[in-house]
């Protein structure tokens, strides 16, 4: 009996191994329960993270190979943008595209081109949305860069408006 005890125990002890280490790996990738501090950000950070809040991405997307297309409308509501690392955002987001609609958190890294934020995943999973490689860059009231999403990408433009209703 002792030794399936002791089989037992390890394997108990494994399950939280994993458990702990899995969810420190999904806090830190996701950023939950944590954001960098005001106070501590730069002044072009705290610029942004304040432009953003209660901020819409409204604009377009196109796909590549249906450039005689019209442009197909695009809106991101954005409830806030917060700092939780180094080079890591959580913009909580509402993504709406045709018939597509999802609210969630997106934690993504982010580069600064002079005062330029420049949201830059590659392969990057966006959890109930899929994989995506893109460069987006915000400066003043546009938005405009490059996506891709499996064989599927294009281009996307806009402008950054403060939403009138919550």
């Amino acid at each position: 009996m002792a030794p399936v005890g002791r089989v037992f125990r390890f394997a108990v002890l494994l399950v939280v191994l994993v458990v702990m280490f899995g969810g420190g790996w999904a806090v830190g990738r996701l950023g939950l329960l944590s954001t960098v501090p005001v106070a501590s950000l730069s002044d072009r950070e705290r610029q942004f993270s304040e432009r953003m809040q209660g901020a819409s991405l409204v604009g377009y997307f196109t796909v590549d190979g249906r450039e005689k297309r019209s442009a197909e409308e695009d809106r991101y509501d954005i409830s806030s943008v917060e700092k939780v690392a180094d080079d890591r955002w959580r913009f909580n987001v509402r993504m709406r595209h045709g018939t597509y609609d999802v609210t969630l958190p997106v934690v993504v890294p982010m580069k600064w081109v002079d005062d330029t934020p420049v949201v830059t995943l590659t392969d990057w999973e966006i959890p109930k949305v899929g994989t995506f490689t893109c460069r987006v860059l915000f400066h003043g009231d546009r938005y405009a860069g490059t996506w891709q999403h499996g064989a599927t990408g294009g281009l996307m433009y806009g402008r950054i408006e403060k939403q009138t209703q919550p």
